[in-house]
């Protein structure tokens, strides 16, 4: 399996921060694999809620599959920050590249790879992405 090549922090744009919850930490004293999807998730929902892309709440796009790469042990009931960044829209795919870490030190946890297929609803069907999405995420990204 080929390990993400997530560029440097200082190229993303977007970061936001949660909290883990204590349970979400497992008998191993780490916090569960599981948990890491569930934080990006949530960072995506803000960057394209940020962006005004979401519509009724709703996601455009369904994952289509995820890299994560675990770095070093979370804590349950801790802070983490999550950067994003989009590094390629296809014709009805974006790829966007994720660091999770501990703001106390700047301890990287994970590092992902994620494969979003932009996705109609009321189709039930792979679609291509809309031009407002498109122009809104590149205009973020460019920093405009």
């Amino acid at each position: 399996m080929e390990i993400p090549a997530i560029p440097p922090s200082d190229s993303f744009r977007f970061r936001t921060r949660r909290r883990t919850r204590w349970c979400d930490e497992d008998l191993q004293g780490v916090v569960n694999n599981a948990v890491y999807l569930t934080l990006l998730e949530e960072a995506r929902h803000q960057y394209f809620g940020d962006l005004g892309l979401l519509e009724r709440n709703e996601f455009p796009f369904v994952l289509m599959q995820t890299n994560l790469r675990f770095l070093s042990p979370g804590r349950g009931g801790a802070e983490v920050e999550l950067e994003l960044k989009t590094v390629e829209m296809g014709g009805s795919s974006i790829r966007q590249y994720a660091r999770i870490l501990d703001p106390e030190g700047g301890v990287v946890l994970a590092e992902a790879e994620v494969l979003l297929v932009s996705w109609d609803g009321a189709r039930r069907a792979k679609t291509t992405t809309s031009p407002e999405l498109r122009a809104a995420v590149e205009a973020f990204e460019a920093g405009a």
